[in-house]
């Protein structure tokens, strides 16, 4: 397909901007939406831009029962030249595909499906915000849509791309958080489906976090579903840590997802020349380092606040203080670096960034 195969039909009734300086996350969505059809035997068809409206579903549509779904997430960013930036989109996509592959989900065209993001971003640009700390949240996702009750692959699905304007996605902006470490629930084990972006993995999330929100902690620290010793993610981000002057990660070991914001952390990393390691590090390694004085500092990443720094750890009843409980110099400079490349401000040594043309309103109609 190409981007004169995407109909659109424009909205006749424009919503009211909200407060681009007030903006909570994820609750507002833009006029438009994006949307394009499986059929077994026809394959990926249909592909419209239309107005953003409720989606009309038969109650027994595989997606409801089995949870055969996957997502994406992304932003677009304005910068001070008034363009439009998207930052590593084509990676997004290849992480579509490999969920798709894992959930039984066809594939799509990775190349299509980021003329078709562009397009729409295209025509709702002014949904773009222009403060500072704001951005629009693109969320793509595939759904299971025919109605069968038998536990199998469903042969109809629809691929959906919606957008929200956003601001931080924590409350405490860029400030620490609070952590708990949990022992109790587990995230995604080895050969399940921890290294793909599906639904189920963050249902499964909600109990624990339900119980640390209500101990006065932003999130929990998982730890690896065989041995509930082994650091995987914070919430639903990866995690790093700064341990005497060495920056480590965990491993990816088919339960960690491949986060896009930590494979740009780990770039720029060996860009400046710090060490860092991708390994497996156990819950101990890091308690004994602060009690060695080595622990520096911990940081979460993803692209829904970027860099997370990590203030306390609470595990085994006692409270790790981080770094005075204050932002570190690396989760700093990292946060200021990506989020000036996805901003425009600073250099783009990888060329990350995508620029949306306005010539790409194509109005097929």
């Amino acid at each position: 397909m190409s981007s004169n195969q995407i109909k659109v039909e424009l909205t006749s009734a424009k919503k009211q901007k909200p407060d681009f300086a007030n903006l909570p996350f994820g609750k507002i969505f833009t006029d438009h939406m994006f949307v394009m059809d499986y059929t077994e035997g026809k394959g990926w068809h249909d592909a419209r831009i239309v107005p953003y409206q409720p989606l009309t579903l038969d109650p027994a549509a595989i997606v409801f029962h089995y949870g055969q779904t996957v997502f994406e997430g992304m932003k677009a960013y304005l910068t001070k030249e008034n363009e439009v930036l998207l930052f590593r989109p084509d990676q997004n996509m290849k992480r579509l595909n490999r969920s798709n592959t894992r959930i039984c989900i066809p594939q799509i065209d990775e190349e299509f499906a980021l003329t078709a993001l562009k397009q729409l971003v295209a025509v709702d640009r002014d949904w773009v915000p222009n403060v500072e700390g704001t951005s629009l949240y693109i969320r793509p996702f595939i759904i299971a849509t025919e109605p069968y009750l038998g536990v199998a692959a469903s042969k109809n699905y629809q691929f959906i791309i919606i957008m929200s304007p956003v601001g931080n996605y924590y409350a405490e902006g860029i400030n620490p958080v609070k952590i708990a470490v949990e022992q109790q629930y587990v995230r995604a084990v080895k050969g399940g489906t921890g290294n793909a972006k599906t639904a189920g993995n963050y249902a499964a999330s909600l109990a624990a976090q339900e119980v640390a929100e209500k101990s006065g902690y932003s999130q929990v620290l998982w730890l690896d579903g065989k041995e509930n010793k082994y650091i995987e993610e914070v919430g639903s981000m990866n995690i790093f840590f700064k341990i005497n002057g060495e920056v480590v990660t965990p491993e990816l070991n088919g339960s960690i997802l491949e986060g896009i914001t930590r494979d740009s952390v780990i770039h720029l990393v060996k860009h400046w020349g710090l060490p860092i390691v991708e390994k497996r590090i156990s819950i101990n390694e890091i308690y004994k380092a602060y009690q060695d004085g080595l622990l520096e500092e911990a940081f979460g990443t993803g692209t829904a606040a970027v860099i997370s720094p990590v203030g306390e750890l609470y595990w085994n009843d006692e409270k790790l203080v981080i770094n005075g409980g204050k932002i570190g110099e690396v989760s700093q400079k990292l946060y200021n670096t990506i989020t000036g490349i996805q901003r425009g401000t600073v250099p783009d040594p990888f060329g990350w960034n995508v620029k949306v043309e306005d010539e790409e309103i194509i109005l097929a109609i």
